[in-house]
């Protein structure tokens, strides 16, 4: 019998989410930086095998927001919990664990399987790991407890067999070939925006939204034309650089990888606007794909 299912990793910001998504569908789905709040948006990345479909979902960090767009990215996370099939609450060995409380009480609301995951284990030690163990057993009683490395990839396929035993038995919910449910021109945005990430320090980063205005593709390229939104005339200086040299080390990093994600050259251009305190206003974050 085919067995097919959601598994939505959820938990707190810069825990690992997006970096054991990534090792879990065996693809760069999700991007990556050691910043938290990388993950945006509810990013799906699918597994097939002719036994099952497993649908991952990565998450946005649970966070007490601060402005709308992190009320809209804590819904998302919130969302995930009520169709899920297999919960993958993950946290490490550094985090205050009980620091989104409120969270945790949510996922114990619901009956659904969970998954507990000590990501890092490998800047901790047995001693403080059982400690961790036993505060997890109080927090969430029924969860079952896996310790991982996802940088590594250390037990992360003893946590894979375990999703597969807990899946429930159905048909498939999208193609065997599918990897994802999103459009190409999402990856391009987030591949821009994980350059922008790694690139600016402060506050630079999360004023930023990225956004394709222009895919044509041929047999032999791909012409992708992004407009990168900040919120103030001085971080459009910023984002530039002088001569334009910070923008275009952007833009040559993302090529990079977008010329290995699609296998073909790109020519990608980058423009930056300002759109003004667009974290708090909810016609651009619909049109950002925030809102519903």
């Amino acid at each position: 019998m085919h067995k097919a299912g959601f598994v939505n990793i959820v938990g707190n910001a810069n825990v690992g989410k997006s970096t054991l998504m990534n090792h879990l569908v065996g693809e760069k789905i999700s991007i990556i930086t050691s910043k938290s709040q990388t993950t945006r948006h509810r990013i799906k990345g699918i597994v097939n095998t002719d036994d099952y479909q497993i649908v991952f979902s990565d998450t946005p960090g649970v966070v007490k927001p601060s402005y709308k767009m992190q009320e809209y990215m804590l819904e998302s996370s919130k969302a995930a919990l009520v169709d899920a099939d297999i919960i993958l609450y993950v946290t490490d060995v550094v985090e205050t664990i009980e620091k989104n409380i409120d969270f945790i009480n949510k996922v114990n609301s619901y009956d659904t399987p969970v998954l507990l995951v000590i990501n890092k284990i490998d800047l901790s030690d047995s001693e403080k790991l059982d400690a961790l163990f036993d505060r997890w057993k109080v927090l969430i009683p029924r969860a079952e407890i896996f310790p991982i490395s996802a940088k590594v990839n250390f037990n992360v396929d003893n946590l894979l067999n375990r999703i597969i035993e807990l899946l429930p038995e159905g048909d498939p919910f999208f193609a065997k070939d599918d990897m994802t449910d999103l459009p190409a021109r999402f990856f391009v945005s987030e591949m821009v925006r994980e350059k922008i990430l790694k690139n600016y320090d402060k506050e630079i980063p999360y004023s930023v939204e990225v956004k394709v205005e222009e895919f044509k593709e041929d047999d032999k390229r791909i012409s992708i034309m992004v407009v990168i939104y900040v919120e103030r005339n001085s971080q459009k200086g910023i984002i530039i650089g002088s001569q334009g040299e910070a923008l275009k080390r952007v833009g040559t990093h993302a090529r990079q990888d977008l010329e290995v994600f699609f296998g073909k050259k790109v020519f990608l251009s980058l423009y930056v606007k300002v759109l003004k305190d667009w974290r708090n206003k909810d016609g651009e974050l619909k049109n950002f794909g925030y809102a519903n």
